[in-house]
């Protein structure tokens, strides 16, 4: 069927800012749609309010509106462009709730523009719950209890007749969950019902009988005008019924289900799709199923992409948001080829031979007084996703993907355990942390049925997460391995890499002595390391294991020949050649990891969005790849984020999915020997890397890491101010509770904490008394190890060397700067890009808020509206004057506080920063790109 020619013009909504339950991944989809469209020939309009999405660069549409997603502001867009028609599915809840405002107040009927890719009619019956309930009995699908209420008294009649707690509260359009909850009792029920109506834009909450304890799957599903239908992906909750997908650990494809049940649900995700009506799009279709009876139940559906698209996306190979652009715009299945296959049509269901674990990512620590307790209301932040050929492979990847300095499910020497009683009921009640309490269970001789009635968590995953946990003490008891480590304990590490102790020998040497030393049975050795390697162990929780470091398991491996290879993902199970270099590593047999001879050049991403770390830092990593590819380099994008632009695999040349760890990162270095690796764009994560990554012989581009060391170590940065006679506020840097209130003491209250190599300042307070500021530096020291996310990633200069965190001893903290809070102070925030010769400032910005104010949680302006001549230039001064200190090349962003005429600096980033998207939309200039081309 060919394409609708009546259309000429198309208008986009976008998602607006990121918020829970709605992230980057639509940014991701608005970015695949637009090049979908205009691929086609169509004119795009879109309207957008997030500056830092890649969506609103000015090469992706054809207009760009960077304005409030609101009805009156889009029916003025229509008034102006006059499209012919509306995208609505590519932005998310935002997106679609505003295309049913359009609808409802008749401005689409006013100018002739209609919704493609779900009509109105769709999309009310996927997102209204009593008319999706009467269109799934309609076709004869099951669907829990419930009701529909309108008022807290609708609510309790309802309950009455469902007859027993606990109930589940789903409010109707809304997003993530919100407003919704589980009710165990009367009380909570009123309290929920009240909060989701209000949420709620049409005052209404579904009222169903609780699935707790279900297990919980999702299918994507795409369907054309012609009534082709296929299962894109289906994807499995770890966790049952009760948490939220976005909160839950999931997998790709399913693991639990049998052949026979896989059918029934894909039948009957094809029913769904066909009686809501999506003609030309995806969909995504949940369903709990009773373990004990089999029962299976329709949840819900969304009649747009989704988060779960964005993942099912990454997982296969095959672009949900790009596909569904072209279905909407008259294609059918079959006449859209497979990217990567370049021979299949997308009427073709993807097929995978590997298993995708995808690993929610909270920021709990930042909240301290909020409810940990995972429910129905979402409450992740960000998302980790990792490939590995089974389940253990996999999960442990993802898990040490989430950067929260735990590099493995268990034996990594981070573990922090619980007594007993702590234990079932954290396994009992889910929170972010079970899956590291489950290890415990099983550590501490639980059963795999203890630890199901506790948890609900199908005996499938537990039997694998024991498996994993056996191994782990397995390798602990493993003889021959400890006397290799006693060999190597004062061994020089591999490739030149960094040793925890003086090293006398080289790596050839070193090499050459672990071959020579090797027990009589050096098979069993190899045997033992690639056993462990396959179930997706980390060479931290190795060396935990054996008493040894990292770097020495790594050099024992290599010298072993124990090296990961690299598989495509192809969408097709290798049944037909893949032609884009998308890749994850495994431990086999064959490496389809294919070398050029093209100058090449590594970028590591920010891995999953946290606060502080999101989106912004994706927006400069795509645009130095594109940069990059412009000079002619082959560029090769490293990250773990399943729901960036990023991670698109036409966004580079050559796309690893894999962790942000200093051994993931060596051995695709290892495989692809490129020129150089850049860590500016991706925020604080790879900037972590930088020195541990420099020590093992990789060439690090832009500023290199002892610039790093001196900017982020907050004693060494007061020293350089000094030399510049730059000012800063009175300040010391401690080590120790009893250090900071000495200094505080001198330089007077209130003070404020500042922990070095942190990100979104995180660590940091304000304290205005003795007490608060020993409760605030205990809470930083845990944060302030050398570098958060590596800790054994960074070796300092050995002049300021502290003690290495050999497993079983803790480091040495960084120093914690305790500096007077300046009160009433204005804070300005300025980015600038620097060679070796010359630094230029991008913009000068002004918060809105007073100092105190987080910089990334204060409104800012540019240009500047209060500040005088004179402080300008003094800042521009400063500022250059930092970038030729530290020899920054790149992107440096650099704080400032101003009370008065007097400028103080508060603290430099050698990086991209957050407001780098915003600065670039703002003047016009890509920063990101130029900064990639220095």
């Amino acid at each position: 069927m060919p394409r609708d020619n009546e259309l000429r013009k198309i208008l986009l909504i976008g998602s607006g800012p990121i918020v829970i339950g709605q992230g980057c991944e639509f940014d991701y989809s608005g970015v695949q749609a637009c090049k979908a469209l205009k691929e086609e020939g169509y004119q795009v309009v879109l309207v957008n309010s997030n500056p830092a999405t890649i969506m609103t660069d000015p090469e992706f549409a054809d207009r760009t509106y960077i304005e409030p997603i609101t009805p009156e502001v889009i029916e003025a867009i229509l008034e102006r462009e006059k499209p012919d028609a509306i995208l609505p599915t590519m932005g998310g809840q935002t997106a679609l709730n505003a295309a049913m405002e359009l609808n409802r107040n008749g401005a689409l009927a006013r100018h002739g523009v209609k919704l493609i890719g779900a009509n109105a009619q769709a999309i009310a019956k996927g997102e209204d719950r009593q008319l999706f309930k009467e269109a799934m009995l309609r076709i004869g699908l099951d669907v829990p209890r419930s009701g529909i209420a309108h008022t807290i008294s609708d609510a309790a009649r309802i309950a009455d007749e469902i007859g027993a707690f606990p109930l589940i509260i789903r409010p109707a359009f809304t997003l993530g969950g919100s407003g919704g909850g589980i009710a165990y009792n009367r009380q909570e029920l009123d309290e929920i019902v009240e909060r989701g109506l209000h949420l709620s834009p049409v005052s209404e909450v579904l009222i169903e009988e609780s699935l707790v304890g279900w297990k919980e799957f999702e299918m994507e599903v795409m369907r054309d005008r012609a009534d082709n239908c296929v299962v894109v992906c289906s994807i499995e909750n770890v966790d049952p019924m009760g948490v939220h997908t976005g909160d839950s650990i999931t997998v790709a494809p399913t693991q639990t289900l049998s052949d026979r049940e896989f059918q029934l649900m894909r039948d009957a995700s094809f029913a769904v799709i066909r009686e809501i009506g999506v003609e030309t799009g995806g969909s995504n279709i949940q369903f709990a199923v009773n373990p004990e009876n089999g029962r299976m139940v329709v949840i819900e559906m969304n009649p747009r992409v989704s988060r779960s698209s964005a993942l099912a996306s990454k997982a296969t190979g095959f672009p949900i948001a790009k596909i569904a652009a072209k279905l909407a715009v008259g294609y059918t299945l079959d006449e859209i080829r497979n990217d990567i296959t370049r021979e299949t049509p997308a009427s073709f269901e993807p097929t995978i031979d590997y298993c995708v674990v995808k690993v929610p990512r909270f920021t709990f620590e930042k909240f301290p007084q909020a409810d940990p307790t995972l429910t129905t209301q979402m409450k992740s932040v960000g998302e980790a996703m990792a490939i590995g050929r089974t389940f253990k492979e996999a999960l442990q990847k993802a898990l040490r993907s989430l950067e929260i300095k735990r590099f493995g499910l268990c034996g990594d020497g981070q573990e922090k355990r619980v007594d007993a009683e702590t234990l079932r009921v954290r396994l009992t009640v889910p929170n972010a942390e079970r899956i590291f309490h489950i290890a415990q269970a099983f550590q501490d001789g639980m059963s795999i049925e203890e630890v199901f009635d506790a948890t609900k968590i199908d005996r499938w995953f537990l039997h694998n997460i024991r498996q994993i946990v056996d191994e782990a003490a397995a390798l602990g008891r493993a003889r021959i391995l400890r006397a290799v480590a006693d060999i190597l304990s004062d061994t020089s590490t591999m490739d030149g890499e960094a040793a925890h102790e003086p090293a006398p020998q080289n790596a050839e040497q070193s090499a050459q002595n672990l071959r020579a030393t090797q027990p009589q049975n050096p098979q069993d050795l190899r045997a033992t390391l690639r056993r462990a390697k396959k179930l997706g162990f980390s060479d931290r929780q190795l060396a935990v294991a054996w008493n040894s470091t990292e770097q020495q398991v790594r050099a024992l491996r290599k010298a072993l020949g124990v090296t990961p290879t690299y598989r495509l993902v192809d969408t097709c199970a290798a049944e037909f050649e893949a032609y884009t270099p998308y890749y994850y590593s495994t431990y086999g047999s064959e490496n389809e990891m294919r070398r050029t001879d093209r100058r090449k050049i590594m970028i590591l991403g920010g891995g999953p969005n946290r606060i502080g770390q999101g989106i912004e830092f994706d927006y400069c990593c795509v645009h130095a790849a594109f940069a990059l590819r412009e000079l002619g380099f082959e560029t090769i994008m490293v990250n773990s984020n399943p729901e960036t632009v990023s991670t698109d695999y036409d966004t580079s040349d050559k796309l690893y999915f894999e962790p942000l760890t200093l051994e993931d990162v060596l051995n695709i270095y290892d495989q692809e020997k490129p020129e150089g690796v850049i860590v500016q764009f991706g925020g604080q994560t790879p900037l972590n890397l930088a020195a541990g990554l420099r020590a093992a012989g990789v060439p690090i581009l832009g500023t290199q890491p002892e610039s790093i060391e001196r900017a982020e170590d907050r004693k060494l940065f007061a020293a350089m101010l000094d030399d510049l006679d730059l000012r800063q506020t009175p300040s010391g840097s401690a080590v120790s509770a009893d250090e900071a209130v000495a200094i505080a003491q001198r330089v007077g209250y209130p003070v404020l904490v500042r922990p070095s190599f942190v990100l979104g300042g995180r660590g940091m307070e304000l304290a205005y008394n003795d007490e608060d500021l020993r409760r605030y530096v205990s809470a930083a020291m845990e944060w302030n190890t050398g570098y958060p996310s590596e800790p054994s990633g960074f070796q300092p200069p050995a002049s300021t060397q502290p003690t290495i965190d050999t497993p079983g001893r803790r480091p040495e903290f960084r120093p914690i700067l305790v500096d007077r809070f300046l009160e009433d102070a204005i804070e300005v925030d300025v980015d600038c890009i620097a060679d070796e010769n010359t630094a230029v400032i991008g913009a000068i910005m002004e918060h809105v808020q007073l100092a105190g104010i987080h910089s990334g949680d204060s409104a800012c302006a540019v240009p500047t509206f209060s500040l005088p001549p004179t402080v300008l230039t003094e800042i521009s001064r400063a500022t250059k004057a930092m970038a030729r200190a530290l020899d920054v090349r790149g992107l440096m962003n650099v704080q400032f506080a101003v009370k008065g005429e007097d400028v103080y600096v508060l603290e430099v980033n050698p990086r991209a920063s957050r407001t780098v998207p915003f600065v670039s939309k703002a003047i016009g200039v890509p920063l990101a790109k130029l900064a990639a081309k220095v």
